[in-house]
This record gives structure tokens, sequence and C-alpha cells, in this order.
């Protein structure tokens, strides 16, 4: 027995595709799911593009008032993908008209933001999930199996990186993510976040940190009409950029091991270079994204001059069978996005969470702003353990 589920999309930038797109394919790769998304709503305020999207994609109506999606009867459940700083306010407004929320990270411009959904998500009852994708890559998932096994020893350290162009260019306009009011903390919020999730999946709680950030193109030309993704817009009236462009910074973990996280959305050459290497006194696991189906894995008790041997994951791991039926088959970014969907669902349906949830977008946006009073004060900051 399969039963039907009104979705919602709230925000049609990139990201609202994305969720449209894996609520789409669900029937595809997870049959036995008892719940069927049905697309019965689209919020998005320019003009027309909520009509666009319910034309191309088969939403049932269309509406440029993300309160109307909250009035919904017919809405069960709501992907928020719309800017940060709208995060708090439609996310708490959700919870609490009873719909079940899948969220993009970073929920919000602060902890504060993050917590206020949390809250409400926990107030309600209804089930919340978070957009930290990275964390449902196969990959990903056998490398914390290996690092919980032993498989490479007790960990010493770890690096994990993010590093982008797509705001490198200085005539990329000057939206919403450049401001502090609307964009948050920059690249912590856009990039770090996920950084800081990958850090506590894969290796356990941070306890203490020190962090340093820097504004690398400090001006960009304001846009003259609506944008989407990172659209230049050269010859505007220039502005100031107002959060980071590049955080680094120095983890400590509770169990002792020492990190390093990177991010920057200015690295001239970088293309979606994210990933980790993590070391411990047996071996080594690593992962790229741009070759998302392979670890790099290091094991064999030698310790010097240890070789190191490419892994393909296959369907023994993680969601990896859903999708291709044998080792080294590709999978890619938006497969991401349709396990989150599953897990997303999975949750509704059994009424306990699966994958990231809000608990997870609270945990990392203390990570953040940690960073952010670090490099500020530039000293070392603590953390809560749990």
């Amino acid at each position: 027995m399969v039963d039907a589920l009104g979705v919602a999309v709230v925000g049609f930038g990139w990201m609202g595709r994305v969720h449209t797109r894996a609520y789409a394919r669900l029937p595809h790769h997870y049959p036995r799911l008892p719940l069927r998304p049905e697309l019965v709503t689209v919020a998005e305020e320019v003009p027309g593009r909520a009509e666009e999207a319910a034309a191309q994609y088969g939403f049932a109506t269309a509406t440029r008032d993300w309160r109307e999606v909250a009035a919904d009867p017919r809405v069960r459940a709501v992907s928020v993908t719309a800017p940060n700083f709208l995060h708090r306010e439609i996310g708490v407004a959700m919870a609490q008209a009873g719909k079940h929320l899948w969220i993009e990270k970073p929920v919000g411009l602060s902890g504060a933001d993050a917590r206020a959904v949390a809250d409400a998500v926990a107030a309600t009852g209804v089930q919340g999930a978070v957009g930290f994708n990275y964390r449902n890559a196969p990959a990903v998932e056998s490398a914390r199996e290996l690092i919980a096994s032993g498989g490479i020893g007790r960990i010493t350290h770890a690096r994990v990186r993010l590093l982008s162009d797509y705001a490198a260019h200085p005539d990329g306009a000057l939206t919403w993510r450049y401001e502090r009011d609307r964009g948050g903390s920059g690249v912590l919020g856009d990039l770090a976040s996920h950084g800081a999730d990958l850090a506590y999946f894969l290796l356990g709680d941070i306890a203490s940190l020190a962090a340093d950030t820097a504004v690398f193109v400090p001006e960009r030309a304001r846009p003259t009409g609506a944008t989407a993704g990172h659209t230049l817009a050269a010859g505007g009236e220039r502005g100031p950029v107002e959060n980071e462009d590049y955080v680094s910074c120095l983890l400590r973990f509770a169990s002792g091991a020492r990190g390093v996280l990177e991010a920057c959305r200015v690295s001239v050459g970088e293309q979606n270079n994210y990933g980790f290497e993590v070391h411990g006194t047996e071996g080594a696991v690593s992962w790229d994204f741009r070759r998302m189906n392979e670890l790099r894995v290091s094991r064999g008790g030698l310790n010097q001059d240890q070789p190191v041997s490419t892994v393909y994951v296959g369907p023994a791991d993680g969601e990896f069978a859903a999708f291709q039926p044998g080792a080294a088959n590709a999978m890619g970014y938006d497969d991401l996005k349709v396990i989150e969907a599953y897990l997303f669902l999975r949750s509704v349906a059994e009424g306990k969470p699966y994958g990231a949830t809000l608990a997870d977008a609270v945990r990392a946006a203390g990570v953040l702003d940690a960073m952010a009073a670090s490099a500020e004060s530039r000293r070392w900051v603590d953390l809560p353990v749990s």
C-alpha cells in the first residue's frame, strides 16, 4: 500500500529544482517506499518563476507567497530552498503548521536561527531533514564505517576542504549571498557548514577550534534584475562584500585527534574541490567529491612506505544499490539529493529520524558561530561536547 504525500517547494532557484527532481525520481529508485510524493504547489517571489516551475515540473498550483503553502491542507511536507535569511521564518512557520520539513543548510544565519527551527520541529512532532548531502555519498558512508571499525587505527589527524571558484569572478553580482543581514557568514554558511557536518559525521565532536577568515573580493556590482545562481553583473553600481570569502580553521576533536578545515568561494582554478583526508596510526582514507565513487585507502600494517589503493564503491556501500548494479558505475550530485529525499520520506513514514536532522544543523551552526568568534577574537574557542 502506497500513500500519497502532498509536497511543496518554497524557493525555486537551482536548489529548488534539485529537490523537485529528487521527489520525482523517488519511485524509480525506492519503489518500496510506502509514501509517494505528489507535487502540490511551488512558491517563489520572483514574478513568473513559480508558474514556469509548475508548467515544467507538474506542480498542481503556483504562488508568490510562501504563507499560502503553510495554510494549504493538501501540503504535508515542504522543501525550503529559499535564501538563508528566510530559513528561520519559513522553517518555523511550516513546522507550526504541521508540515514535515526538508530544509537546506545552513538553516538560517546563526546558531540561534537553527535552534529556533529545531525547537519548532520538536514542539510540533513533525520530521525535519537538513541538506547535508555529501554525507550521503556511498563512499563517505564506507569511509565512516572504516574509521569507526578501527580499520586505520586510532585517528591522529584529518583535513576537510571545500574550495570553489563560484565567486571568484570580480564581476560576480552583489546578491544576498554577500550581505551580512541576508547571507550571514558567507563561505562559512555556504561551504564550511558542509565541512563541519562531514567532520562530525566521520570523527565525532569538535572540542575546540581556532579560525581565521578573509575577504579577497571586497566589492561587487549590484544586479539590476532578478538573479539565480552566481550571475555576473558587470557595469552596475558597486557595493561592499560584507561577509567572508575564505576560512581556515584548526580543530581539536573530543577524541584527541587534530584537524584542519578550509573553505573558499573565490579559489581560482578550483571547481568543487571538496573532500577529506583522514589519517590513523595504521592507515589512511581520503575522498574527493569530483571522484565521488572512489576512496583512496592505505592499510596493511607497514606504516612507513605503505601503499595506497583506489577502492570503487559498490552495492554494499550506503545507498549505492538503489542506483547502480555494480561497483565503479558512476553516481552524481543529484543522486545524493535523491538519497536525502528518501531518508526524509522514510522518516515521515516511520515517525523517526533518518539521515541529517535539525540537531545536525544546530551542531554545525554552533561550529560556524565558534569560527566567527575565534576569527574576531583571534583566540581558541571551546565547544560543547555531547
